[in-house]
């Protein structure tokens, strides 16, 4: 984990000297992961000293900075700092040499500032080249939510309240940062926050912004935040025990995230694809479309929800009423219909709906409805217009 090198662990360990591994920059540490949780009464039953963050749609991220030079990591830890190119000089303002940890979202600059849906991110996802033009029409802003090296020392086993207050010390050397103002007051009590309604400065060509955080102390503050996080076009809330660790690559019951899904769609398979792993020799992923006047327009793709039995009585079910066949992919007679739920739904060109949906997953099948009583392109309309979230330009 701290090497970043397979072949040097190996090394060390054949010669007894494990102990003598160290970090290295810009190798980057595997994130700490957060389990789900249904409800806020469940979040407060696993720890009492909690610490709210909105979940933000965009993509996690390990920010190096280090000499004057700064790269920037994913979860799959592979770079991204060509996506991002306005980043680095952003995050060159810090005095110290730091490992950070956070979200690039997508930003609007305009007003008091909030994220825009992971549709527009996608813009600047993969390229190798950003053009002037492309960072005009879709600025990003880094949230940072936590801090694993600074001042010379390794974080991972301090808690995270030493390390929030750590991260709050090195956020002032950083641009942007001296935009946000810590003020006394949060949903359940009396307690030093970054507020979640932050004036945002004049423009910059990147936002380096500490992450908001709350305190809550009940079930009730905790919906309250849930709600306010939803309205700001947030995917919910993540959880977070102040006494935690920071556990690279664990998901352990320490952070929690709470979502809900925005709504479920009725809607009928057109296409199913075998799955991988354990799920290789049967039929699992399921392409599916909604109505548009007399045709099926397909709208998303899911390949969870079901169970292993379902799968398998599914499998035989497409392998009798396959329609066309394309490699792993087989086109079926549009029979069966699910109910599928979904955080958040895009606009898409990907899908011939126009539309695309944000983590979908699988209800249940709906053995008890017609596929001509799946929903239409009209209920889709109206769910895309109730989200309160703005559209990338």
């Amino acid at each position: 984990m701290l090497l970043g090198d397979i072949g040097e662990t190996l090394r060390l360990a054949s010669a007894g000297k494990l102990a003598d591994a160290h970090l290295r920059f810009f190798h980057p540490i595997d994130f700490m992961l957060a389990s789900p949780v249904e409800s806020a009464e469940e979040a407060l039953s696993y720890f009492r000293n909690v610490s709210v963050e909105d979940k933000y749609d965009g993509i996690r991220a390990q920010a190096h900075v280090s000499g004057g030079e700064v790269r920037v990591f994913s979860r799959t830890r592979d770079e991204i700092t060509e996506s991002f190119p306005e980043l680095p000089a952003a995050l060159a303002g810090s005095a110290h040499d730091a490992i950070l940890d956070g979200e690039i979202v997508a930003w609007n600059s305009e007003g008091s500032g909030r994220a825009l849906p992971f549709s527009a991110l996608q813009r600047r996802l993969g390229r190798k080249k950003v053009s002037e033009q492309l960072m005009r029409e879709v600025p990003v802003a880094y949230l940072v939510f936590d801090v694993l090296y600074a001042d010379r020392e390794l974080l991972l086993d301090r808690r995270l309240r030493e390390r929030a207050m750590i991260l709050d010390n090195l956020m002032k050397g950083v641009q942007c940062s001296a935009s946000i103002n810590r003020h006394a007051g949060t949903a359940s009590g009396p307690l030093s926050q970054v507020p979640f309604d932050f004036a945002v400065p004049e423009f910059f060509s990147a936002m380096v912004l500490r992450a908001p955080v709350a305190a809550a102390q009940s079930s009730q503050a905790v919906e309250t935040l849930f709600t306010a996080a939803r309205d700001r076009g947030n995917e919910g809330l993540i959880i977070k025990d102040l006494d935690s660790l920071y556990t690279p690559g664990r998901r352990g019951k320490s952070w929690l995230k709470m979502k809900r899904e925005l709504a479920t769609l009725d809607v009928v398979v057109t296409a199913v694809e075998y799955g991988h792993g354990k799920r290789i020799a049967v039929l699992s992923d399921y392409t599916f479309a909604v109505w548009a006047d007399e045709r099926l327009v397909n709208i998303g793709k899911a390949y969870s929800g079901l169970t292993d039995a379902e799968i398998a009585e599914m499998t035989q079910w497409f392998l009798a009423h396959k329609i066309s066949e394309q490699g792993l992919r087989l086109g079926v007679k549009p029979r069966i219909v699910l109910e599928v739920a979904f955080n958040n739904m895009m606009r898409s060109t990907r899908h011939e709906s126009g539309f695309a949906l944000r983590f979908p997953r699988i209800v249940r099948l709906r053995s008890d409805k017609r596929p001509e009583d799946a929903d239409t392109i009209e209920t889709v309309r109206e769910i895309y217009e109730r989200q309160k979230i703005g559209e990338c330009v």
